[in-house]
């Protein structure tokens, strides 16, 4: 893709694709995906409604999707954007954390990571700080 598309205007702003073409995908993973999305993390399962269908800013997000020999929480194909939601387990994972996100930003991915309880206790703040993060970043 040479010239970036216009995917959509967050506060007036233009807001420009990313598609990262042919991301590696382990086959493998595709069961445990589908147990993931049943599992319905509460804090999942609110971020979920704040965007599925295109509800944010007609942006398209996929949930639970394997990217590499990862299963991301949620992703954005026309941004190249992962989103992780970062639960209690995470706080004692975070060599794991910063090997998973180098190598998801080494296809050139941009990763935005949300606190479990910033998700339960202050989504609009969190949604705000995507907006910002997307108009920083793809732009």
């Amino acid at each position: 893709m040479s010239e970036k598309e216009i995917i959509t205007h967050i506060y007036g702003v233009v807001i420009y694709s990313n598609f990262v073409e042919d991301l590696p995908y382990n086959p493998h993973l595709k069961r445990l995906t589908r147990e993931k999305r049943k599992l319905g993390i509460l804090s999942e399962v609110l971020f979920w409604k704040q965007v599925r269908n295109r509800t944010f800013h007609q942006i398209d997000f996929d949930r639970q999707r394997i990217i590499g020999n990862y299963i991301v929480d949620f992703y954005v194909k026309t941004l190249g954007l992962v989103i992780e939601i970062d639960g209690l387990s995470h706080e004692f994972k975070q060599e794991y954390d910063l090997e998973r996100t180098k190598f998801l930003e080494s296809l050139g991915l941009k990763v935005f990571r949300i606190n479990d309880f910033d998700v339960k206790q202050n989504l609009s703040v969190v949604m705000k700080d995507l907006e910002d993060f997307i108009v920083g970043n793809f732009s």
